[in-house]
């Protein structure tokens, strides 16, 4: 569910920034969610949370949020294919597998690291199958924005796994967003001036990113940290690049090929390796 949820989020970030600043429409989605997870939280009487946990929060939220998605929208913003965000995207699973190994001490068996090299050569197959015949030119700022968003989302996983298992995910969640909301309210400001046009599309897309990606995907993610080692969820990512030209096949009209569909059942086996409990 997280990893079909999840992958929507490439077309959100096409449809998102044709009527509005990338940064501009991620600001009002995070505030919005939060807003709404804060609502919940009250109405619920969700456990609260504490004082050293706001700090940590809103610092994996910094990471998984404000960095991630804004370098994620700034690169398909400036021109970057779909495919290639998917395969830069793709390295975070396989650089938090290590750094977890060496930053938290999680030890993976030797199926679940032949898992990781699966999954990385699937999503390499699959966004190889999008790409062919592409010539298009990527821009050094879309490949830096890019670059910069993977380790953001290393880092505030490995940040949420060491300090954030016991974070009540409501609570936890809305300081996560308002953090991550105040920085990119800042950039938008500053780089795009507050740039949001209302149009059906805009509408719709801020919408799904609120209501699917920010709300039940996200928690869905934190959940899972709270329950299994960063490697393991991470691996989940291998996936998302598949399921995007999936979707990008049927709602934009773009070629599946029979590469794309290899690649898909070899991330498939590398994702399930990885998961795999020990013995």
């Amino acid at each position: 569910m997280f990893v079909l949820l999840w992958s929507t989020g490439f077309i959100v970030a096409r449809y998102g920034t044709e009527d509005a600043g990338p940064l501009t429409f991620l600001s009002l989605r995070l505030f919005i969610a939060a807003i709404v997870l804060l609502a919940v939280a009250q109405l619920t009487a969700a456990p609260a949370i504490g004082r050293r946990a706001v700090g940590w929060a809103a610092v994996s939220g910094l990471g998984m949020h404000a960095v991630y998605l804004g370098g994620v929208f700034l690169a398909i913003s400036w021109g970057m294919p779909s495919g290639v965000g998917a395969l830069i995207a793709g390295l975070h699973p396989v650089i938090t597998t290590v750094t977890a190994r060496v930053v938290l001490g999680e030890r993976l068996a030797m199926w679940q690291w032949v898992g990781v090299a699966l999954g990385f050569v699937g999503v390499i197959v699959v966004v190889a199958d999008h790409m062919r015949g592409s010539h298009s030119d990527i821009s050094t700022g879309a490949l830096i924005a890019a670059g910069v968003s993977v380790l953001g989302m290393c880092f505030g996983t490995l940040v949420q796994r060491k300090h954030g298992s016991n974070m009540p995910l409501l609570r936890g969640t809305v300081v996560q967003y308002l953090a991550s909301a105040a920085v990119l309210l800042l950039g938008a400001l500053v780089h795009e001036g507050w740039e949001f046009n209302v149009t059906t599309r805009s509408v719709f897309a801020l919408a799904w990113a609120v209501v699917v990606l920010s709300i039940a995907a996200v928690l869905i993610m934190l959940w899972l940290l709270q329950r299994h080692a960063a490697a393991r969820v991470s691996s989940l990512f291998f996936l998302t690049p598949a399921l995007s030209t999936i979707e990008g096949a049927v709602l934009f009209g773009e070629s599946l090929g029979g590469l794309a569909i290899v690649g898909l059942v070899v991330a498939l086996v590398g994702v399930s390796l990885t998961l795999r409990a020990r013995r």
